[in-house]
């Protein structure tokens, strides 16, 4: 019997395009507390992180509390433009590459991801794509990336060995996170943050459809 696979996948920069949806939020916050807006380059550097450790990063001199506020400032901007039909949009090709490698036989599919689990939701049955995944991983019950927590879960969850597992991701912590946990890391070269910050990846991709034939050929190693 055929040995099993997990394949997971980051969302933001990975699957889907949500710069926009996040910059415009993260913008409302910043300038609900009256602070100086982050340049875009230091937006773009905390993408993958969970909120409240992006917000750690962008505001490090503010206390707990005003970070918590422009967290949940963040988050009711994000779920109003949802409410008002934003939606992110998947990259080229990738609702291609998911339905094929969900139609391997021996491959789980998994996320693990800095949304929360509501937003995550919502882009999931927004699309109908919910029984497309085994495993989902998200800020709400995990470490921030690059903590392994997120990677380990899923493993537990799907009984997958770590030498059969890759992690998909568009940043540095995608990267950091799937070394730490002992898996393959495949870097994306569509996402957020710049191909030189993706040198942990044992892969790096620039298209969608290039995927399915790395999978397979990191998993034979």
């Amino acid at each position: 019997m055929a040995e099993s696979n997990l394949i997971l996948f980051d969302v933001d920069g990975t699957l889907v395009d949500s710069q926009s949806q996040i910059i415009d939020a993260m913008q409302k916050a910043f300038l609900a507390i009256d602070h100086p807006l982050p340049t875009h380059q230091e937006i773009l550097s905390i993408f993958g992180l969970s909120l409240s450790e992006a917000f750690s990063h962008l505001l490090p001199n503010k206390t707990h509390e005003i970070r918590e506020q422009c967290s949940e400032i963040y988050k009711f901007s994000f779920a109003e433009a949802r409410s008002k039909g934003s939606k992110p949009k998947f990259y080229p090709g990738i609702i291609e590459v998911l339905t094929e490698l969900n139609r391997e036989p021996n491959y789980f599919l998994g996320i693990a991801t800095g949304k929360s689990r509501r937003g995550l939701n919502a882009l999931l049955e927004a699309y109908e794509m919910a029984p497309w995944f085994a495993t989902i991983q998200v800020a709400d019950d995990h470490p921030s990336k690059p903590h392994p927590s997120m990677i380990k879960a899923a493993l537990k969850e799907t009984s997958v060995d770590p030498s059969h597992t890759v992690m998909i991701g568009d940043t540095s912590f995608d990267m950091d996170m799937a070394r730490s946990a002992g898996v393959f890391a495949i870097g994306v070269g569509w996402g957020y943050h710049p191909k030189t910050k993706l040198a942990a990846a044992d892969k790096l991709v620039e298209r969608a459809g290039d995927l399915p034939g790395i999978i397979k050929n990191l998993l034979r190693e």
